[in-house]
């Protein structure tokens, strides 16, 4: 080869290494931009529970989110009265003129391009929120630059622009949503909330961790016939018949052999549902729930469950006529010698809805949000992020359950969610240990998705001794109110803070979120008509931690009437004296050994370059 074609090869190689370091060199500044980002705005929401409707309203508001980011991004001289001024302009994403305030479009469109550009800190280019014709003049205010005069001049040009700044505002608002499970039950509406949770314009911000109600339609899904007569027995106690013909259940077999077998006049139990054929479902269901269900603790002694066992205590009262404590005493399918036995039409209708449960594609298409979406767990900008607790013990140490503890217990528990998920979507078979595990993780003393004694449904329903009704809590609720436990908790999952739902909270009664050190939060504030009707959320940004203390829905009511906003009470958890980085989180971390690495692989290329230059190679 020639020198001239030696030469050439030399330097084509060495162009190549170029290229290859100018790339590393561009992602390794991407890492660092990333790194000296303000940590995205979080939203935390708990146990939904079918309040679809007003879900969706509170989202569209931003959980009162707007004031307290105005307040951040705004100078201290700003008076509360001006930042709601701005919040009502953002929200009707129109200039309103106030004498009070005086403040003409100019100075609103200042403030405007002044809380975009805090929140641009941590979401990213101007290019992806605005449209064309408006991203060069918001990219010169927000760069300081000199822009036309027109724009503050003609009111029209002014007008649009306010216009579409506070549309980009609400854009960036809110970075990442975290909902700690049980979207399902005592509402009606848990496919609206889903559906909007899966949206394209939430699912790439949402992180979802699975809760008890979420697991008792998932296992009735993959197969499991116990919880498939669970689910349907508890749409039928809050009368959500409107939510089984949405999702295509077809419930005339059930019907008509409930209005046969149970006569209006002989339940007498606590069932709840408002109409007799209500009332006569969730009596079949709840007899064939609780004689599949006894199989199953049967076949898994590891469950030690047996305390649930009431057939054969049933049976026995109702042979020697010892009946003084039951409120009801009409149970026609029940085999007095045999009670687990189900009757052929029994069979056959729990065949029916099991084969539903399976088939059904509006409801997979609703739950593989959940199978693919859903967490165990999950870990975000230093914090835990739990459905309930994790198991322990009395003494205040992490308890075992199938061989495991701690995090390894959910990383277990979410390996085995997974893999039935796979298949159910797949539409291929289950195995029965998973499916047996739904029913536990359900409703189990170790589920980190319940965590009380047992789930006293047959009590509730059939005992007339209340003290046998209440549903005793484990050693959770104290445990993390100990320094050690939390240490002990903080530890085991690398974070700063744990965050859990589950347990509603009333503060009418003064109780708190969070704990004294911030590092409890418990986010569970009865958001479904059937517990409070109010709810809470938290709030990460930048400055501040926050928790929001929803309003009921007659409250919303009456500040409509007035033309005010609902009351919002907040519980300030933390601030920050500078705002919170993303280098300062887990994540950060991760981004941190990726820099690293960037910059020795970029060092050594460049003295492979040098090396190659010198020795004439």
């Amino acid at each position: 080869m020639s020198e001239q074609h030696t030469a050439m090869a030399v330097s084509e190689q060495r162009s190549a290494r170029m290229a290859d370091i100018d790339q590393l060199i561009q992602r390794f500044l991407a890492v660092e931009s990333a790194m000296n980002a303000n940590i995205p705005t979080t939203l935390w929401i708990s146990d939904l529970h079918g309040e679809g409707d007003r879900f969706k309203s509170i989202l569209r508001g931003r959980f009162g989110m707007l004031y307290q980011t105005c307040r951040e991004a705004l100078p201290n001289t700003f008076s509360a009265e001006k930042i709601q001024y701005l919040v009502r302009i953002i929200r009707r994403k129109e200039y309103i003129a106030d004498e009070r305030i005086q403040m003409d479009m100019q100075d609103v469109i200042f403030c405007l391009c002044g809380v975009l550009k805090y929140k641009l800190t941590g979401f990213g280019q101007v290019d992806e929120i605005l449209r064309p014709e408006f991203r060069d003049i918001v990219s010169r205010l927000l760069a300081g630059l000199p822009v036309p005069d027109p724009i503050f001049e003609e009111e029209i040009i002014a007008r649009r622009l306010i216009a579409h700044l506070a549309d980009a505002i609400r854009k960036v608002l809110l970075d990442r949503i975290q909902v700690l499970g049980d979207v399902f039950d005592r509402g009606p509406q848990p496919d609206k909330i889903i559906r909007i949770l899966s949206s394209p314009a939430y699912r790439g911000m949402v992180d979802y961790v699975w809760g008890n109600h979420d697991i008792l339609w998932m296992g009735a899904a993959s197969g499991n016939r116990s919880l498939v007569a669970e689910a349907l027995r508890i749409t039928c106690r809050y009368d959500h018949f409107t939510m089984m013909e949405r999702l295509r259940f077809d419930t005339r077999k059930l019907a008509a052999f409930a209005a046969a077998t149970y006569p209006d006049d002989q339940i007498t139990g606590k069932f709840k549902a408002k109409t007799p054929l209500g009332r006569a479902m969730e009596k079949a269901l709840t007899i064939i729930q609780f004689k599949l269900e006894e199989r199953t603790i049967l076949e898994n002694p590891e469950y030690e469950m047996q305390d649930r066992l009431w057939l054969n205590r049933l049976s026995e009262m109702l042979k020697t006529g010892e009946v003084a404590g039951l409120n009801d005493t009409s149970f026609p399918t029940i085999n007095l010698d045999d009670p687990m036995l189900l009757s052929e039409e029994e069979q056959e209708i729990i065949d029916d809805l099991t084969k539903q449960f399976l088939t059904n594609h509006h409801l997979k298409r609703l739950l593989a949000f959940f199978f693919t979406k859903g967490r165990a767990y999950h870990v975000h900008n230093n914090t835990l992020n739990i459905h309930a607790l994790v198991p322990s013990t009395a003494g205040g140490e992490f308890d075992e359950f199938m061989g495991r503890q701690g995090k390894k217990l959910l990383d277990f528990i979410q390996d085995s969610i997974r893999r039935v998920g796979v298949n159910y979507l797949a539409g291929r078979e289950q195995r029965q240990r998973d499916q047996d595990l739904f029913f536990y993780l359900w409703c189990g003393p170790k589920s980190p998705f319940f965590g009380k004694q047992a789930m006293k449904t047959f009590e509730r329903y059939f005992l007339t001794d209340k003290a046998t009704h209440e549903e005793r809590s484990l050693y959770w609720r104290e445990n993390i109110a100990t320094t050690a436990f939390k240490q002990k908790m903080l530890k085991e999952f690398g974070v700063r803070r744990v965050v859990y739902g589950h347990t509603p909270v009333n503060y009418k009664k003064g109780l708190k979120m969070a704990s004294d050190d911030g590092v409890a939060i418990n986010i569970d504030g009865g958001f479904a008509e059937a517990y409070y009707n109010r709810g809470h959320a938290l709030v990460h940004t930048p400055r501040q931690l926050y928790g929001i203390i929803l309003p009921t829905p007659d409250e919303i009511k009456e500040a409509m009437r007035r033309l005010e906003s609902a009351p919002l009470d907040i519980e300030l958890i933390e601030e920050f004296r500078q705002p919170m980085k993303v280098r300062d989180t887990q994540a950060g971390q991760a981004l941190k050994k990726e820099r690293d690495a960037l910059r020795q692989k970029i060092r050594a290329m460049r003295r492979d370059v040098a090396h190659g230059v010198k020795s004439g190679n």
